[in-house]
């Protein structure tokens, strides 16, 4: 029978947050598809210890790389660790990493936006200018960030969450500009609901409306989001830069009336 080649095959990839959640599927999807996978965590040294032990029992290669991606040289370290894991190279990062507090916007303090936004926009900036130092001298790769649905349909509670992930939908788009003389593309990809244990018995109701008005009738898992950044990690999307693909099942598609 024909040997079927993995899409990632090769290459090295760093993942933020990838202990559990979107971004433990995504670290999995990648290792999957060849990559040698370095699983980021910045106190989950357990969650991410588990990752990286499932990518190597089957047979995959993994690191756990440790960093506060609010400090600058915190993150310029993690990279570098990461390159020199992957011999020197550094082909893919995925941006995964971030928060998502309730805070309604009227009592919300200049602490609660700061720590949003440093985690989800600052640490995205730090990160990706790391990576691209690393990956322009070896002939370019692929940065993606996770942003949100809620970068363009706001929730209330949400004003910090919602504003830093459209300002990385926009990063993107500038380092896509910037960096692709360098052979580097750049691209988000935006979740709409994706599912997680507990989530029916703690939001029954979002979860209900969320089912209602999605067109494909179910919440979203993590491997569908791997799914999208192994696509923009591929060859397959080498034309591909400074583009938000969604991945909602559909209901951004929902007339609103």
């Amino acid at each position: 029978m024909p040997t079927v080649t993995r899409l990632l095959e090769g290459q090295t990839a760093l993942v933020t947050g990838a202990g559990k959640g979107i971004g433990r599927g995504i670290a999995l999807r990648f290792a999957e598809e060849g990559a040698a996978v370095a699983v980021h965590c910045r106190t989950s040294a357990g969650a991410a210890r588990e990752v990286a032990e499932r990518i190597r029992d089957s047979g995959g290669r993994s690191v756990v790389v440790r960093a506060d991606l609010t400090d600058e040289d915190a993150c310029r370290r993690m990279v570098g660790e990461a390159a020199d894991w992957g011999g020197g190279r550094l082909t893919a990062l995925v941006n995964n990493a971030g928060v998502q507090p309730v805070h309604p916007l009227p009592g919300m303090s200049a602490t609660d936006w700061r720590t949003v936004v440093d985690t989800n926009l600052t640490g995205v900036f730090l990160c990706t200018r790391a990576a691209a130092e690393v990956m322009r001298g070896h002939g370019g790769g692929s940065i993606t960030h996770i942003a949100s649905v809620e970068a363009t349909h706001p929730a209330p509670g949400h004003a910090h969450y919602c504003a830093s992930k459209a300002a990385a939908v926009m990063h993107a788009r500038s380092a896509a500009l910037e960096y692709g003389p360098d052979g580097i593309r750049v691209n988000t990809v935006s979740p709409g609901l994706i599912d997680r244990e507990g989530l029916a018995e703690t939001w029954p109701e979002g979860v209900r409306r969320w089912r209602a008005a999605v067109p494909t009738g179910r919440l979203g898992r993590p491997e569908d989001v791997g799914d999208a950044c192994v696509f923009l990690a591929s060859p397959l999307a080498s034309w591909i830069t400074g583009h938000d693909l969604v991945v909602d099942g559909g209901v951004s598609a929902r007339p609103p009336w």
